[in-house]
């Protein structure tokens, strides 16, 4: 057995499958997901095709170049993307946080690895009954349009993001997608004091931003000694003002940049 074959194997056998689970109607990221648009009977046949996985932190969810079997959204937790040159050396391309799509209808390879950064609830979508869905429901084909220029336009930011900004922007615009994000799923608009979980060790973030780990740790202490964030724990992180947040992003406060 390869090495992938035997980590497959143990997601088949740690993974849960639920599917008598949590119903679409209920589901805490509904109006964020591909179901977002879909009528009651259009989230029924969503019941029938879907089952659940959990995954533990460093467990793959899926190899890059295999073969993926369904498609879905991340309901809890994080999951990095990862690709990996011809050397063994791999380099992390994204995130994907709650909401966010994994896989593509009509191509059933994986570009990408995607491994649990956090313990994750990821709700799948058997692949082939997904396809005909959206071949005759344009409610689910306009919204994964919708999410797909979404992740466009968020790769292109982040591209501006790694060939301008500072250090400093960069960890102030990490927690801010983070915090919007959160705010989203909670639907309401950012803003005021709030309280976020990074969902990230230093280290990775260190990876994700094109940062060493040292810079990470200095920049993050010198946001809490000016009072822009206060550390709670780990991870736990309070942001007395979100719009000072912002500023030090190198943002405005609608998300774009400041010129």
């Amino acid at each position: 057995m390869t090495t992938r074959e035997i980590a497959l194997t143990q997601i088949n056998q740690k993974s849960t499958s639920q599917d008598g689970g949590e119903r679409c109607g209920d589901c805490p990221i509904r109006y964020r997901a591909v179901c977002a648009h879909c009528e009651t009977d259009e989230l029924a046949l969503l019941e029938d095709m879907k089952f659940y996985r959990a995954f533990e932190p460093g467990q793959p969810i899926v190899w890059e170049g295999e073969r993926m079997d369904f498609v879905g959204s991340v309901v809890s937790g994080v999951a990095s993307l990862t690709q990996t040159l011809e050397d063994g050396r791999t380099q992390m391309v994204g995130l994907l946080l709650p909401s966010d799509f994994l896989g593509r209808p009509s191509r059933d390879i994986a570009p990408y690895n995607a491994i649990a950064a956090t313990k994750v609830v990821f709700c799948c979508f058997r692949r082939k009954p997904f396809e005909q869905m959206m071949r005759t429901t344009p409610h689910v084909a306009h919204r994964l349009l919708e999410m797909t220029l979404d992740e466009l336009d968020a790769a292109r930011e982040w591209m501006l993001l790694l060939g301008r900004k500072t250090a400093r922007e960069k960890i102030a615009s990490f927690i801010t997608i983070i915090a919007r994000r959160e705010a989203a799923l909670q639907k309401r608009n950012p803003g005021g004091r709030m309280q976020i979980e990074l969902p990230l060790t230093r280290e990775a973030m260190a990876d994700y931003l094109g940062l060493t780990l040292e810079t990470v740790s200095r920049q993050i202490s010198a946001l809490k000694r000016e009072g822009v964030i206060e550390l709670v724990g780990k991870r736990a992180i309070i942001l007395p003002d979100f719009a000072r947040l912002v500023e030090e992003s190198g943002d405005d406060s609608d998300g774009g940049y400041l010129s």
